[in-house]
């Protein structure tokens, strides 16, 4: 996409809803919000599905609506950052999505390993909760979704780390699928053998007494 003049967006759904341009926050309502998170999280969608996510307890009337003012507002406030379509809205391709970053970050994990920057890689999974204090279905759901997505990233990180020889970063990633799951059998023994490869039997045992 060329350069329209208004430069590039920044979408933070990961531990808190932020909107950036550059170091610029830019504040909208929490209406606008909501539009902006689902379309993000679910991408192109058609206005009857963003209507039945968004305000379900709404006559269609009232609802379509409500859509239709919600999207006048975000075009109004940040013009670049919506794409409309009629039926169709979308965020346009230049809105760099931190949620997006992450998913790619566990696919490439998955499918060709990971690099020797591992520790940030392990850092930057441990943080990532998709809004966390928002309650709606729709949200839960990407919440439950990414929780597995990176409890599968921390596994594989763990193992990874054990045949490479480095037990501390397979311990930190153990650990951190614990904080996640804490009766995943397969993370408590990449805890233990991480922990034994250490030298530490006191720990290793002290991981299979809190899981047993």
């Amino acid at each position: 996409m060329g350069d329209d003049g208004y430069g590039e967006l920044k979408l933070d759904l990961l531990g808190s809803w932020r909107l950036r341009r550059g170091a610029v926050v830019l504040h909208v309502a929490t209406r606008q919000q909501r539009l902006i998170a689902a379309l993000a999280i679910r991408g192109p969608s058609l206005r009857s599905y963003l209507v039945g996510q968004l305000w379900p307890e709404y006559p269609d009337a009232r609802a379509l609506e409500s859509l239709r003012v919600t999207v006048h507002l975000i075009s109004r406030q940040v013009p670049d950052l919506m794409v409309n379509a009629g039926a169709i809205l979308s965020l346009t391709d230049h809105v760099e999505v931190d949620l997006h970053r992450i998913r790619a970050r566990i696919r490439a994990l998955g499918q060709a390993g990971f690099d020797d920057d591992v520790a940030s890689s392990l850092h930057e999974l441990r943080d990532a909760e998709v809004l966390p204090g928002w309650y709606e279905d729709w949200v839960i759901f990407e919440q439950s979704r990414l929780r597995q997505d990176r409890l599968r990233a921390f596994t594989a990180i763990s193992r990874l780390s054990l045949a490479r020889g480095n037990s501390e970063v397979a311990g930190a990633a153990a650990e951190a699928a614990l904080e996640l799951e804490p009766l995943y059998e397969k993370a408590v023994g990449l805890l233990i053998a991480a922990e034994m490869r250490q030298g530490n039997p006191a720990a290793a045992l002290s991981a299979y007494e809190r899981y047993r």
